[in-house]
């Protein structure tokens, strides 16, 4: 974040954070069009009121703010975070299996998404 290639954007209230989400800026010349949307937490005790998807309005607007085009994103293949991606309107472009290693050592399909801004 010091580098300037990411921002970091949390939800909190009263001093407790609730999520948080990053946009990773791609910062070559070729690129700096386009950024990746990762790291989206939601602490169950907030889940289910809609954190996460304000999470991501407000990610999208803010990659729009620094002139950012083109986002993308990928999560677990059946994961809530594959829903919420379609829901919010993001194209799947393809699926590597094996791709993720959780916690306790087991590969996961992971799905890829893109979203134009403009």
């Amino acid at each position: 974040m010091r580098g300037g290639s990411r921002v970091l954007l949390v939800a909190s209230d009263g001093g407790t954070i609730h999520g948080s989400v990053q946009l990773a800026l791609e910062m070559r010349a070729n690129g700096n069009h386009r950024a990746e949307a990762m790291k989206l937490f939601v602490h169950r005790r907030a889940r289910r009121r809609g954190l996460a998807r304000e999470l991501m309005y407000e990610l999208e607007s803010t990659a729009t703010g620094i002139g950012r085009t083109l986002l993308i994103m990928d999560t677990r293949k059946g994961s809530e975070a594959e829903k919420l991606c379609e829901s919010l309107g993001y194209v799947r472009f393809g699926e590597v299996p094996g791709y993720a290693r959780s916690g306790n050592g087991k590969f996961h399909t992971t799905v890829f998404f893109y979203r134009q801004l403009t």
